[in-house]
């Protein structure tokens, strides 16, 4: 038996074009970020950008927010995402770096999935100096 909790995330638009993160279903583990970028993108082959999302997010303490390639753009277009750290206390824009591995051209629009968020469960750890670790095999 398994338990199912479910949270909420405060979310702000920053434009008037920006697309809430949302799942395409319901335990989906992560949720779907959008490009919010006025023009037509061109990433070429082994080009990395950041994309603008238009949110800012309040991610709870003891929480973080991964940024995490879309399985589907890895495996077919050879997107990865890059700097995916959204610490609790940051505000600001929500922005996702993506970099391309293929050999072609990948063209992204405003509204167009472009990663995903994982929230996650973050341990509160301090770094203590010893004279000695743990052995391992």
């Amino acid at each position: 038996m398994s338990a199912y909790l479910s949270y909420q995330l405060p979310v702000k638009r920053l434009t008037d074009t920006a697309k809430l993160p949302d799942k395409a279903n319901l335990f989906d583990a992560g949720l779907d970020l959008y490009s919010d970028e006025k023009e037509v993108v061109r990433l070429a082959p082994g080009e990395r950008k950041l994309f603008c999302t238009g949110i800012s997010v309040a991610i709870p303490k003891g929480f973080v927010g991964l940024i995490w390639p879309r399985s589907g753009h890895a495996v077919k277009k050879g997107l990865d995402t890059m700097a995916g750290v959204i610490d609790a206390p940051y505000r600001g824009e929500v922005k996702v770096l993506l970099v391309n591995h293929s050999n072609e051209y990948q063209y992204y629009s405003t509204g167009d999935k472009i990663a995903q968020m994982l929230i996650q469960v973050i341990p509160d750890f301090t770094a203590i100096e010893v004279e000695t670790l743990d052995e391992t095999s």
